[in-house]
């Protein structure tokens, strides 16, 4: 039993990432963005089952990427385009309003999807990512994207007009596309020990995002995922120097 619950977790995951694409085509990011979460936490909580049992196995490191594809790498891809496709025909002042060739911009949003492939399958041949990691992983890039959608429900920071902007998200297309797959080393959450020592970094990041989305709530995740490529700047430049 216990060889199989980190597999059960996973697709836990996988019915999440489904679930968040059947809501998002039905127009309601909101809802689907909540089951990014959810998919998110059960992404993370496999792992840490699996560690805790002390199983693994071929099968289930593939099912993690097969699961991860979907959602994070279908599901911020349609959250994209279908954020892009409102901010074309949106009417608010300050937001653009494009025909013709502009038709296709939304689907830039699905360059997160190819590069997340790429992210995924990049992972499973590298054998320098056993205990961190190369590149934005796909979950930080897919909570990005999933917080667009919480901050334009719960506008308390006047954004809108900022998250609408077709330039804004093909910069972030763009941007999360290339982190996906960049060579940047960068610290992964897995906690061996609980000394300060062996884990300032992930403490201090820890004890910073619980402040940031205190205070901003959905608005604080793109600069919790900022905050924590910066922290790992050290570590690459350590690495760089060595």
């Amino acid at each position: 039993m216990k060889r199989h619950l980190p597999n059960a977790i996973t697709c836990l995951n996988l019915l999440c990432g489904c679930l968040a694409l059947t809501y998002i085509f039905a127009g309601q990011l909101e809802t689907g963005a909540w089951f990014v979460a959810a998919a998110a936490a059960a992404d993370f909580a496999d792992g840490l089952v699996a560690r805790a049992l002390r199983v693994s196995s071929a099968i289930g490191k593939d099912l993690d990427s097969l699961a991860d594809m979907v959602s994070f790498g279908v599901v911020p891809g349609a959250i994209l385009f279908h954020l892009l496709y409102k901010s074309m025909i949106s009417p608010e002042p300050g937001l653009h309003n494009l025909v013709g060739w502009a038709g296709y911009v939304p689907y830039v949003g699905f360059l997160v999807t190819i590069f997340s492939a790429l992210r995924l399958a990049k992972f499973n041949n590298d054998t320098r990512q056993t205990n961190s990691f190369i590149g934005l992983p796909t979950p930080a890039c897919t909570l990005v994207v999933a917080s667009l959608p919480l901050i334009l429900a719960h506008d308390q920071f006047g954004l809108r007009s900022v998250v609408l902007n077709p330039l804004v998200l093909v910069g972030m297309a763009v941007l999360l596309s290339g982190l996906l797959v960049a060579e940047l080393p960068l610290f992964a959450l897995k906690f061996k020990t609980l000394r300060w020592g062996d884990n300032r970094r992930r403490f201090i990041f820890l004890l910073l995002t619980a402040g940031l989305l205190l205070m901003l709530g959905a608005a604080a995740v793109p600069l919790v995922v900022l905050l924590y490529v910066l922290l790992s700047v050290p570590k690459s430049a350590a690495r760089s120097g060595a």
